[in-house]
């Protein structure tokens, strides 16, 4: 698998997932634009360690070559001058990953809309919906100018999954469903063009900040199954980057348009593995094991 010659957005890529897919994409040799708020020299209400340029030296490291590119997502001028900056250093744009989010400490686990802080609520909709649409906007128009490229719409949850389950509070679970919806929309406006949108989810992430609200690392991830005995299904945030460049490099991309992915449905298809060479399905374990009140053990799910 190769995607030399490529050139890559991950538009939220400070950490988490869009960390884990522009890795990915970088081992595979593309180019890697990794945006976001934090930097250096910039925080965001996060306050957290994590920069764009720590994750650009990941994308180099890896066999790429990464390019951290400052941007607040909600704001339309710096998402146009990144754009800009596309085009001019690069002249192309293959595959556009909207993984922008930033909601984590805006929304309220179990609680109706009238108990709900308001103002967290919307500005979480404002993040997790507003800033993909105004992304797409200014990129798909580079991305179009090329047969075969790439749209992946980043979530929580597959499509099928979010239809039978109620996703913790009414803006969590309408910002997350909504981008489902949106990477079938973009699907049918891009299909007359040569390029496929889906939308993709992770499983349950060992994102950093999963792990240091579970008080491990990754090097001792399974000492929090004491206290959270499901976390055993859970996965790095690499296999859904593996997911992602192995979609970006299939040639028949296409049969998957519109349509709702996971890392570890893929991970069967492609047959690639995280990184400790297993395969975790987790939204098939939700269901099969979680759900149904079953102990947890992840035996014949990764």
């Amino acid at each position: 698998m190769t995607l030399q010659g490529k050139v890559a957005l991950v538009a939220g890529a400070t950490r988490g997932a869009g960390r884990g897919i522009a890795v990915e994409l970088g081992a595979a040799g593309a180019t890697v634009y990794v945006s976001g708020r934090t930097t250096r020299d910039r925080g965001s209400e996060y306050d957290r360690p994590e920069t764009i340029e720590e994750t650009a030296e990941l994308v180099t490291a890896a066999g790429g070559k990464g390019v951290a590119v400052p941007a607040d997502h909600l704001v339309a001028e710096e998402v146009r001058a990144l754009v800009e900056r596309l085009r001019r250093d690069e002249g192309r744009l293959d595959v556009l990953v909207n993984d922008i989010w930033g909601g984590e400490k805006l929304f309220e686990w179990n609680k109706p809309v009238w108990d709900h802080n308001l103002d967290n609520g919307l500005r979480l909709l404002r993040l997790g919906i507003d800033t993909h649409l105004i992304t797409a906007h200014f990129a798909l128009p580079l991305m179009i100018e090329r047969q075969g490229g790439l749209l992946v719409e980043v979530t929580d949850g597959t499509a099928d999954y979010n239809a039978r389950n109620y996703r913790l509070s009414p803006f969590y679970d309408l910002a997350k469903t909504s981008v489902l919806r949106m990477a079938w929309a973009h699907a049918k406006d891009l299909a007359p063009h040569g390029a496929t949108a889906v939308a993709i989810t992770p499983g349950w992430l060992r994102s950093e900040m999963m792990l240091e609200a579970f008080g491990v690392g990754e090097d001792n991830w399974r000492d929090a199954t004491t206290k959270v005995p499901h976390f055993v299904i859970s996965e790095t945030p690499r296999f859904v980057g593996r997911a992602v460049a192995a979609l970006a490099a299939d040639p028949d991309v296409a049969r998957w348009n519109g349509q709702s992915l996971s890392s570890g449905g893929l991970a069967q298809v492609y047959g690639f593995t995280d990184l400790d060479g297993s395969r975790p399905d987790a939204w098939r374990y939700l269901d099969e094991v979680e759900a149904a009140g079953k102990p947890a053990d992840a035996t014949g799910y990764r």
